[in-house]
């Protein structure tokens, strides 16, 4: 089940799941310390760079699924 999505505020995913913002850099999404990142979410932010979402999205459950199993099995 994702953990992140497209309704979420950036700041929000940032927050809990530092590890993505590698993820948000690699499609394009620099701006995440801005004042839009605040108020818009993962789909509103990427729509306006152009990023495609839905890659977006699963790009940063991957992440956060990656380091939960290896804390799982550690």
């Amino acid at each position: 089940m994702p953990v992140i999505t497209k309704d979420m505020s950036i700041t929000e995913v940032v927050s809990r799941y530092p590890q993505t913002v590698p993820v948000f850099m690699e499609h394009g999404m620099g701006c995440l310390g801005c004042v839009a990142a605040r108020f818009e979410n993962i789909e509103q932010g990427a729509r306006a760079h152009g990023i495609d979402v839905d890659k977006l999205i699963e790009d940063l459950n991957k992440v956060v699924a990656e380091e939960r199993d290896s804390r799982d099995n550690a």
